[in-house]
């Protein structure tokens, strides 16, 4: 029987969450007879972790669903041991990468990568805790249902059971490798506040995620649609497009993966980045490798601990190493992007090694633009004043340390990158009694 992973990584209180994707896991097995594999990976303080664990026991039981529920001892456990088994003198170090003490997007994403493989799926379905369902006609709107249609189906074969098609030439024989919708509700980057003070300093900051090179028009309409989801508007009907799918159009909280991606090339591990956890994202879009893109959006809201002090400071520092991270990121798709296909190998397959090889490289680059880039996200913070200001004297104090973490996450990426494939093996053959379902 085909298993599949569908996870939830979360760090805060998400009760009504972990309910709600139990019944996505619910249909997903009723619907498509799959053995669904839901795993929650926690790493909540220990009230909330306690509160999960009420919300997961409380979970019906349902044919074809097992629930792992695993809190960071447990995660810790697990990837100690397949490091140890695959990693050598490194292990330690890429225990930390994979579950450093600071809040990491792509590194809780690897872990479910890894675990993944040991409970056998063919697949990873990611959700968030911070999102939930639409509804049509009182039903909830599963993502599952799309991912689970077409993910690992060769792409001519679906060709003609999706809305359109915009295949790449000759990818007709290619799996699809990913599935995905985007979101609607609130904006999946807390940036509205700066939009609503001052449009010209919004432009100017979201610009800088963005590479250069791109004709004024084309840059203004990019920075329009960043961040902005599917808008506002409501399911009312299945719409999918089979196509190399941009990054610009789906979210990570409604993204399907196919094992044939991330059993080869891992998210970077970078802390307090937002956006780190959407790699895989442009290297699927750059290869030409099929993607069904759809219209089940999640809907997407923001959690009241951004709206403290100390939660504000925390998620614009994200954003702030997030735009210092695309310094060296958008090197790197820059040459995916010129690669296109000859990423792939003769199978069709991501070639790992090209790819560690444009990350180690941009790992060189002058810092001379990251700094510039600080330059102007300080005057920019200043320019908001406020609380904005109060961030920009955070990022003074810690100036040194934001550039040197930039470049230096990407030395870590392209390390994590050399040994992943062996942890990505060592994780599978250690299968599931490493994995433990939670009795229900």
């Amino acid at each position: 029987m085909r298993r599949v992973c569908l996870t939830l990584p979360t760090h805060r209180a998400c009760p009504g969450t972990i309910a709600a994707i139990g019944e996505e896991a619910a249909y997903g097995a009723r619907q498509f007879g799959v053995e669904v594999h839901l795993l929650i990976l926690d790493s909540s303080p220990a009230p909330v972790l306690a509160e999960h664990r009420k919300a997961v026991a409380a979970l019906p039981a349902s044919p074809g669903v097992a629930v792992h529920h695993l809190d960071e001892d447990e995660q810790r456990a697990f990837l100690r041991e397949v490091a140890d088994r695959s990693a050598g003198a490194a292990a330690d170090r890429l225990l930390e990468l994979m579950l450093p003490s600071r809040v990491s997007y792509g590194a809780c994403t690897n872990r479910a990568f890894l675990i993944a493989q040991a409970l056998g799926c063919t697949s990873v379905h990611r959700r968030d805790s911070d999102s939930r369902y639409q509804h049509l006609d009182g039903e909830p709107v599963y993502p599952l249902h799309q991912e689970l249609s077409y993910l690992g189906q060769r792409a001519h074969d679906v060709r003609q059971s999706t809305t359109r098609s915009k295949l790449a030439p000759g990818s007709g024989d290619r799996r699809v490798a990913m599935t995905g919708g985007s979101f609607v509700g609130e904006m999946s980057v807390d940036v509205a506040e700066i939009r609503d003070l001052d449009p010209d300093t919004y432009r100017e900051l979201v610009g800088l995620s963005l590479p250069e090179g791109y004709p004024e028009i084309w840059r203004g309409h990019l920075i329009d649609e960043s961040f902005r989801g599917a808008g506002t508007t409501s399911f009312d009907g299945d719409r999918t497009t089979l196509a190399p799918i941009s990054p610009m159009r789906v979210d990570m909280c409604n993204i399907g993966l196919d094992h044939e991606v991330y059993r080869r090339v891992p998210l970077p591990p970078a802390t307090d980045t937002i956006g780190s956890d959407y790699f895989l994202l442009h290297l699927v879009h750059d290869a030409k490798l099929p993607g069904v893109q759809h219209n089940r959006h999640i809907v997407n809201f923001h959690t009241q601990e951004r709206r403290t002090d100390a939660g504000f400071l925390a998620y614009q520092v994200r954003f702030v190493k997030f735009l210092l991270a695309k310094t060296y990121l958008n090197a790197v798709f820059a040459r995916t992007a010129a690669a296109g296909d000859a990423l792939l190998d003769a199978e069709g397959h991501i070639q790992a090694s090209v790819v560690a090889g444009f990350v180690r490289d941009s790992v060189g680059l002058d810092r001379v633009d990251a700094a510039r880039r600080l330059d102007v996200i300080d005057r920019a913070y200043r320019r908001l004043g406020g609380r904005y200001s109060t961030v920009a004297d955070a990022l003074t104090d810690h100036r040194s340390r934001l550039l040197d973490e930039a470049r230096d996450d990407m030395a870590d990426f392209a390390l994590l990158m050399d040994h992943w494939e062996a942890l990505a093996g060592a994780s599978a053959d250690s299968g599931l009694g490493q994995v433990r379902a939670v009795n229900r």
